[in-house]
This record gives structure tokens, C-alpha cells and sequence, in this order.
């Protein structure tokens, strides 16, 4: 990816939305007008937690700048919702849909093993 240093191994990459509440996801596609959605792009490295803005129309699958960088001990720690899952990003809350949540959970996984020692 373009906003990753050279030579960066990505572990994890998911997407992710902004917005209040994942009831506004529908409304706000379809009409862009109750509330902003912004999509996130996240790739995860041995390094670091990249978030990046994504395009609309790829639901976030095309990162199109870089929006900040977390510490790679940072845990993501999705908490379940009805249909999403909320995460905390860069202090903003997002939601991910649930068959990107194995991504999230494994690095949070990565994450706890390093702090414990246990990476191979």
C-alpha cells in the first residue's frame, strides 16, 4: 500500500465505518444526507496500526490517504453490537462488520502475544 513505509508486512487489514450508530449505515448511503459515514481503510503491521481514509464506493477498500498511526500494542478490542461491531480508532468510534471481526481478533491476538513474550 502506498501510505505504508517501504518494506511494511501487513498481518491484518480490514475496513471499517464511522457514524453514531450502525442503524445510520442505510440512510446515510442511500440518501447522504442524516448523517457523514466516512470509511476507514486498516492495515495492521508488526509495527504499527495504520487508518486510512477510504473511498465510498469500495466501502473503504481503497485507501485514498493516510489519517494517522497507532501504537502496534494498541488492543482494538471490538465489542458486539446487534449487527456491527464498534471499535475505537484514532479515538473516533467505527463499526465492522462482522466477517472482518477475525481480522480485528487476531490482532488483538498478535498484539497480547507480543506484550506476553510469546511471539515465534
Amino acid at each position: 500500500m502506498a501510505f505504508l513505509p517501504p518494506g511494511s508486512e501487513i498481518r491484518q487489514v480490514f475496513v471499517a465505518q464511522t457514524a453514531p450508530h450502525f442503524a445510520y449505515f442505510l440512510p446515510a448511503y442511500l440518501f447522504s444526507v442524516f448523517v457523514k459515514v466516512s470509511f476507514r481503510c486498516v492495515a495492521v503491521t508488526d509495527d504499527a496500526i495504520y487508518v486510512m481514509e477510504g473511498t465510498r464506493l469500495s466501502g473503504g477498500a481503497r485507501p485514498t490517504g493516510l489519517l494517522g498511526v497507532m501504537p502496534r500494542s494498541t488492543r482494538l478490542e471490538p465489542r458486539a453490537g446487534l449487527f456491527w461491531h464498534k471499535v475505537t480508532l484514532l479515538g473516533q468510534r467505527c463499526w465492522v462488520h462482522p466477517p472482518h471481526v477475525v481480522q480485528v481478533l487476531a490482532a488483538d491476538q498478535e498484539a497480547a502475544d507480543a506484550t506476553s513474550g510469546d511471539v515465534e
